[in-house]
């Protein structure tokens, strides 16, 4: 079985295109794919980064 990975950004309101772009989706996919999703947040970092 195929694998995907999707992640989407915590906007606080669940709107229409986030339900419509991503989560349909997501439903739709889990038959044919084994599917992964998390919700990329900034806040989960909790070591500085070198931009460099």
């Amino acid at each position: 079985m195929k694998r995907m990975l999707s992640g989407i950004k915590p906007t606080g309101q669940l709107t229409l295109g986030n339900y419509i772009g991503a989560l349909k989706n997501f439903v739709a996919y889990q038959d044919e794919y084994e599917m992964i999703a998390f919700i990329a947040n900034l806040h989960t970092i909790t070591v500085y980064q070198d931009p460099q």
